[in-house]
């Protein structure tokens, strides 16, 4: 079964409309790679974390930052399917 990417953010933030604007990008570009994106709203105050399956893959409070869309499409896509072709979000060598 494909993964599924958990989107926890910080509802008093008012971070959602960025979890989901992250979580529709992310759809867009993984649909045959991906089970489901689910948007959580954290009981901890401050919290914007990504993780799939369970393992954390962006935390802002460790970063300092919100994650760019480029940077967690090259996240998702090397835990999800690490030879897809990003095209325009792809790292520049």
């Amino acid at each position: 079964m494909n993964p599924t990417i958990k989107i926890e953010y910080c509802p008093k933030c008012g971070w959602m409309l960025r979890a989901a604007y992250m979580a529709q990008e992310l759809l867009t570009t993984f649909t045959d790679d991906v089970y489901g994106i689910m948007l959580i709203p954290s009981e901890i105050s401050g919290r914007y974390q990504i993780s799939i399956n369970n393992n954390v893959i962006f935390d802002r409070k460790r970063e300092g930052r919100f994650p760019e869309i480029k940077e967690l499409k090259q996240l998702v896509r090397d835990n999800v399917n690490p030879q897809k072709d990003l095209g325009h979000s792809e790292k520049k060598v």
